[in-house]
């Protein structure tokens, strides 16, 4: 009888279904876990952390991190930086774009945020932390390929455009200093924030501004090589709106160790997952600390040579222990092998109790950065207000006491510190040039891992530091570094008439050896 009753009741259901189609059958349509309607805090949140994160292993380890000699590796495949030898890897930064098989990109996020916050007065400071976040993306996006997709990037959805033009970089720049202006002139400490939903500061009014102008400066000194007028004019601008210069307003992104993916690290989560995954074996893609790294390091008796680097040492081949001690650390030559060396185990990786804990926070924006940038203007006088001596240290103490959110192993006595500067003075007499390699050097070092897309665009823009190429058979460059990615070939495909016509505006190539527009 239960059996039967079941049957019926099936029965019933079914046919009140088919009576009443029309009344409802759209919302079994609806995927219950996506949103219908766009929510700017939810949207925002996801922007910050995909707008850090895309690509990292292929784009800021693989490609970036080796061609900057920061780390190394014996294989082929993954040498897109150590042999010049693969450009795939570079192509996946595109994913800013069109996103993964785990969602859309961050561009398109941005993109939603604006348009649901624009409408409103009482948003406007949520419509300019969404503005200058878009800045963030899209200077990162163009200084690796140049010309791309601008004003009409993200509208698939709005406006069903699917074929974007390429904007041409310098109108790009030019955009994105006018919104860094406007947006930090338009907030109002009356107004709503994102709050919780702003990963970096919470919604704070005064902070956001100090990141908007501190990225202006960014952008202000890119322009130093191709228009430095106008470089000139943005760099004084930024400086007097105020940056960050304090250990308290750096722009960081705290991250928790758990199951959810999207909650670590993704730095170390990148590298746990794609290389350094056993103590004392072979790397999954043969990476090791580069040697041009580690001599600099040592060379300098730099501290942080002990926060970041470790060799495993074991004395019964089971039980591995990394070892932070100085005189143990070596570094793997770049392009130097193509099977495993015999010493690979001698040569120094990243440390797990500070590069590799899935807990780090990211410096997405720090005061270690901008007072190397007032020391470069003071360099060529467009900043007076203090010696470009003094905003030099400063640069290096704040580069070394930000190891420190890094837990208890990162932490530099300020008697270290202090040892460091007196060893390694700033060249205050010597010439234009030798004082803008000491600072673009020390740059390469206090951006180490933290922000390797800057430490590219900075050696690209001053060719500070000085690194030696590496000329590996077979390699994509004829021996020269890499200084541009490569966009997608499916851009070929889908958007063929503007991404032909950004090409052939670009010099006619898009290689590893192509330049982008403020790279003289």
């Amino acid at each position: 009888m239960t059996h039967f009753l079941q049957k019926i009741g099936v029965a019933a259901s079914f046919l009140l279904l088919v009576s009443s189609c029309d009344k409802g059958f759209e919302q079994m349509n609806v995927d219950p876990n996506k949103y219908a309607e766009v929510i700017p805090e939810y949207l925002f949140t996801r922007a910050q952390l995909d707008g850090v994160s895309t690509n990292f292993t292929g784009a800021a380890y693989l490609t970036i991190g080796q061609s900057m000699q920061h780390f190394s590796t014996y294989k082929e495949v993954p040498a897109a930086g150590d042999k010049y030898f693969n450009y795939t890897y570079s192509t996946a930064s595109w994913d800013a774009y069109s996103g993964t098989l785990a969602g859309q990109g961050a561009v398109i996020s941005i993109r939603q945020v604006i348009d649901k916050v624009a409408t409103s007065p009482a948003d406007v400071n949520k419509l300019s932390a969404a503005r200058i976040w878009k800045a963030y993306l899209f200077h990162r996006l163009t200084d690796l390929y140049g010309d791309i997709p601008y004003s009409d990037a993200g509208k698939a959805l709005s406006d069903k455009n699917y074929a974007p033009k390429y904007d041409t970089q310098q109108a790009i720049y030019a955009d994105l200093l006018k919104e860094l202006d406007e947006s930090v002139a338009a907030f109002d400490a009356t107004k709503p924030t994102f709050g919780n939903a702003d990963l970096l500061f919470s919604g704070d009014v005064t902070k956001w501004k100090k990141f908007g102008y501190s990225l202006m400066l960014r952008l202000g000194m890119r322009l130093t090589e191709v228009d430095p007028n106008t470089a000139k004019t943005w760099v004084q601008k930024a400086i007097a709106g105020g940056i960050i210069l304090d250990d308290a307003d750096r722009a960081v992104i705290g991250y928790v160790d758990g199951s959810q993916l999207a909650s670590r690290n993704f730095i170390a989560n990148g590298l746990l997952s794609t290389d350094y995954i056993t103590p004392g074996g072979d790397n999954v893609e043969g990476g090791k600390l580069a040697k041009t790294l580690i001599d600099y390091l040592k060379t300098t008796k730099d501290p942080r040579l002990n926060v970041w680097s470790i060799v495993w040492t074991t004395s019964d081949n089971k039980t591995f222990t990394a070892d932070t001690t100085s005189a143990l650390q070596s570094g793997m030559p770049n392009a130097a092998y193509n099977n495993l060396p015999a010493n690979f185990n001698s040569f120094s990786e990243p440390n797990p109790n500070t590069l590799l804990k899935y807990s780090a926070p990211l410096v997405v924006l720090g005061n270690a950065e901008t007072n190397l940038l007032l020391a470069e203007a003071a360099v060529r006088g467009w900043y007076a207000g203090s010696p470009a001596a003094t905003t030099y240290a400063n640069a290096v103490r704040a580069g070394m006491r930000q190891w420190s959110l890094f837990g208890t192993g990162g932490v530099i006595a300020d008697a270290k510190i202090n040892g460091y500067l007196a060893g390694n003075p700033y060249k205050a007499s010597g010439t234009v040039a030798e004082q803008l390699e000491q600072i673009g050097t020390q740059k390469w070092v206090s951006l180490f891992l933290e922000d390797e897309y800057e430490i590219f665009a900075n050696w690209r823009r001053t060719g500070y530091p000085k690194l030696t190429p590496t000329n590996y058979p077979g390699n994509l460059t004829g021996g020269k570094i890499p200084t541009r990615f490569v966009v997608p070939d499916s851009e070929e495909t889908y958007n063929r008439t503007n991404f032909l016509e950004a090409r052939a505006r670009q010099g006619g190539s898009n290689t590893l050896s192509s330049v982008v527009w403020w790279d003289k």
